[in-house]
């Protein structure tokens, strides 16, 4: 799946925008999904934006985006729905847990979605116990703290099938032993799926072996 950015403008910030060069915003790029790529930006340039119009989120902008060549906007809503159940995942910055269901709960709502599940029960206690969530998998979202729904709602992303990953400051509240436990299975769910990621950011960092970088 190739994703491309056709001279995007956000409404709501296009004077700041237009004020200053950017490798993304007013620009025509495409994104393969054998690219690995780390969008740097400071703080206030669109970062979450950006998602938000990938994935749909957003449609007050100027610009296309386009899915294999073809416009978002013209995608039907049933279409929309299969391309996000099969071919692009997430993970949002304010996560979109479901704070009543418990962790696993949450998990098994993207994990079943495709008829045949790419991933097992087993597989997702795995990744639970990798990233050292296993003893909160029954509990409440809400009862988690802000660390372990990260790492849910990582898990959550890699469970179903994807050939895209979005990922805004997917670690932003994980120390550097945890980060690195999470980089390391997000690696390799997209290496063994042949999948691209996106990965937003505010620092320079070392997590992956990054294909390509952008600033925003």
């Amino acid at each position: 799946m190739t994703i491309t950015l056709d001279h995007i403008v956000p409404t709501p910030i296009r004077e700041k925008i237009l004020q200053r060069s950017s490798e993304i915003w007013n620009q025509h790029v495409e994104l393969k999904a054998s690219d690995w790529i780390k969008v740097k930006a400071p703080s206030g340039t669109g970062k979450t934006t950006l998602h938000h119009i990938i994935w749909h989120l957003r449609k007050d902008y100027t610009g296309n985006v386009l899915y294999n060549n073809q416009p978002v906007s013209a995608i039907s809503p049933e279409a929309l729905a299969g391309i996000r159940q099969t071919q692009l995942s997430v993970v949002f910055q304010d996560l979109r847990l479901f704070g009543q269901l418990t962790a696993l709960e949450n998990i098994e709502l993207k994990r079943r979605m495709p008829a045949t599940p790419v991933c097992s029960t087993e597989e997702v206690q795995a990744m639970a116990e990798r990233l050292g969530v296993a003893h909160v998998l029954h509990q409440q979202a809400a009862t988690c703290s802000y660390g372990e729904q990260q790492r849910i709602a990582i898990i959550r992303a890699l469970v179903q099938p994807f050939e895209w990953l979005l990922m805004d400051e997917p670690f932003s509240h994980l120390d550097q032993q945890n980060t690195a436990k999470a980089a390391a299975l997000i690696a390799e769910a997209c290496t063994q799926r042949k999948a691209g990621f996106l990965l937003t950011d505010l620092d320079d960092d070392q997590h992956f072996s990054y294909t390509r970088y952008l600033q925003l």
